[in-house]
């Protein structure tokens, strides 16, 4: 297996992906919509998206990160906003190793640490995370307000 960050080259697979994500969480976008929104972020190069492919090169998963600015840490951070990992290539050790891939950008970037939100239903998701040693927020609640 091999991650790289992602280029507009791998844009189809990369949105082909991200569709089956936004499915994962019941969100349906049409498919033209993702890849633009995919294009953006890749010309704008306002997050960094790692990019897993197997030895064959088939894209298997993904994750994408913003980077921020951790105001009561006085640092850096990054925010790990989406991890995916195909039907068919889940169970391999794809995900862990996106996450791991996204620890070292994060740690040589010199930022203070990775934050990440998940759906109370993703017990998966959670049992990886806690396993690389993400904590689970005790102390603060996530708001979201609705602009449109």
């Amino acid at each position: 297996m091999q991650i790289k960050a992602a280029t507009a080259a791998d844009l189809d697979e990369l949105a082909e992906l991200f569709g089956a994500y936004l499915g994962f969480y019941e969100v349906s976008k049409p498919q033209a919509q993702v890849r633009d929104f995919l294009a953006a972020r890749l010309s704008n190069a306002d997050s960094t998206i790692l990019l897993a492919r197997d030895d064959q090169r088939r894209a298997l998963g993904f994750v994408q990160l913003y980077a921020f600015f951790a105001s009561l840490a006085l640092q850096s951070a990054w925010l790990l906003s989406d991890l995916y990992v195909s039907q068919q290539a889940r169970r391999q050790g794809v995900g862990e190793a996106l996450m791991n891939a996204a620890r070292a950008h994060a740690e040589a970037s010199g930022a203070c640490g990775l934050q990440l939100e998940t759906a109370k239903r993703n017990l998966p998701g959670q049992a990886l995370y806690e396993r690389l040693g993400y904590v689970r927020d005790e102390v603060f609640y996530t708001y979201w307000l609705e602009l449109h």
